[in-house]
This record gives structure tokens, C-alpha cells and sequence, in this order.
């Protein structure tokens, strides 16, 4: 297990589960990746699930509003990428043709967030730490391992990532198409090429938690009232993934890596 003491600016650092049923979200992901979920009251008789990985802050989860239901979010993981600096994010992302749908603001102790939107239309979060700096725990069954933005618009997306974050995005030597996000040294995600894009799902970031064994996890995801949106399929050279849908339809992705197969 590698703890995490701090997340560098342009790097993913926290997840968050939106969802119409907080109290079988919190079963179906503790028994799927071993995580221990602990609440916070919100205020309103609202609570804040923060799921924990051995001890160490994984993931989080909380029941989405009437108003985020009438307006026709679904259930879905949200994306959050560290900034020193919410404000100026949020102002270069405005300026790089994003939108900032919800505009900086504190949480408590804890940190200055906004949330947003990328010119393609995919949402996710920024996160500048005080208290609290993010997940804490990687590189071990049951995190965060890699991201991908769904997206009919590459170039598009590559000219404003790399605007706000300065995210190095190229693309890979095998000809796929795919394009690799490099932040700093570090690769921490991609941008499928554009007919890989489901045209009737909005642009979104797709997570994916690393799992010992795919097709164990799918099978167990499935036990516990999940769907397989793509059943465990390998890449060459790259590792077995499975697309899953929550039992409250919240997408993400299982990832086995060739060192595990």
C-alpha cells in the first residue's frame, strides 16, 4: 500500500458518488472493494459517507438533492483535480471556453472547491486542500487508479485541459487514437479517441478502481445488484477491464493490470 501525504496540482485527487440511495451505495461498494464507510452529518438530516481503505480515505458519497433530481442528473462519480488556487481555475477555465457551474467556495475546514464544466460538455470538480487533501491510499485493490474523459471532441478537450491545468495530452505509439494526460511526470489518464465515444451518453470522466482480478469483481459486482455495461475484456498490453453500473445506474470501470492477469 503507498499512503499519499499530498496530491500535486493537475492530479486526481478525490472521488465522489452522487446517488438516490445512499444507504445501498455504502453496501454495495464496502463489499465490492473492502471499504469501510463512515458518515458526517451535512446538516438537514443529510450525511457525508467517507469511505475509508485501511484506514486511510478513499472515496466519498452522498444522496443527491431534489433539486439535482428535477434537473435530471443521474447517479454518477465525480472527478475532482487538485488546484493550489480554486479561484484561478475556475477564472482559466472560464477563459478557456469552460463553464463553472457552481463558483468557488469553502468547505468548512476542509478545502475552496468549484465545480465545472469542460467545453465538450464532461463536468468534474477542482479541490485546493486545507484540512483535508484528498485520498490518501493508492496503487492498491479499491482505488483510484486512472481516468478517462469520454469525449466527441478531442482536440477540443485537449486545448482546454491543457489551458487550465497544463496537462501534457499526446498520443500513444500504437495508432489507436488514444491520447495519453501526462501531469508533470506522472500519466494519470486518457482521451479515447472519438468514435469510442457512446453518442447517447453525455461527455463524462470515466474512473477506474484497481481490482486483483477483473473478472471476479465483475462477478461480484453483478451479485450485488450491478450491471456490466462491457463485460471483462483485455487490452493488449495494457490490462482487463470491466465496465459496471451501480445498482442506482453510477458508471465507473474495473482495472486488472497485465501484472496481475
Amino acid at each position: 500500500m503507498a499512503q499519499i501525504q499530498e496530491h500535486p496540482a493537475g492530479s486526481f485527487c478525490w472521488l465522489e458518488l452522487a446517488t438516490t440511495d445512499q444507504a445501498a451505495a455504502k453496501n454495495f461498494y464496502s463489499s465490492l472493494f473492502r471499504w469501510s464507510p463512515n458518515d458526517f452529518p451535512m446538516g438537514g438530516g443529510a450525511t457525508y459517507t467517507m469511505f475509508q481503505l485501511d484506514g486511510s480515505d478513499a472515496a466519498a458519497a452522498y444522496t443527491m438533492d431534489q433539486e439535482m433530481r428535477d434537473r435530471g442528473v443521474p447517479p454518477h462519480w465525480m472527478l475532482y483535480i487538485a488546484t493550489a488556487d480554486a479561484d484561478q481555475a475556475a477564472a482559466k477555465a472560464g477563459q478557456a471556453g469552460g463553464k463553472v457551474l457552481a463558483e468557488p467556495f469553502e468547505v468548512m475546514n476542509f478545502g475552496r472547491m468549484a465545480v465545472m464544466q469542460d467545453p465538450t460538455g464532461a463536468n468534474f470538480s477542482v479541490w485546493e486542500p486545507k484540512a483535508h487533501h484528498g485520498t490518501g491510499v493508492k496503487d492498491v485493490p479499491g482505488t483510484l487508479c486512472w481516468a478517462d474523459l469520454s469525449t466527441p471532441d478531442q482536440d477540443r478537450a485537449v486545448k482546454f485541459y491543457s489551458e487550465v491545468f497544463g496537462w501534457e495530452i499526446e498520443a500513444g505509439t500504437d495508432g489507436s487514437g488514444y491520447l495519453h494526460i501526462k501531469n508533470a511526470d506522472q500519466h494519470i489518464g486518457g482521451i479515447p479517441p472519438a468514435e469510442r465515444h457512446n453518442p447517447h451518453a453525455p461527455p463524462h470522466w470515466m474512473l477506474y478502481f484497481l481490482v486483483d482480478n477483473c473478472d471476479a469483481s465483475a462477478q461480484k459486482a453483478k451479485e450485488l445488484g450491478g450491471h456490466l455495461l462491457m463485460e471483462p475484456t483485455t487490452m493488449e498490453k495494457v490490462g482487463r477491464i470491466a465496465i459496471v453500473a451501480d445498482p442506482q445506474h453510477a458508471v465507473f470501470a474495473l482495472f486488472q493490470p497485465p501484472s496481475h492477469n
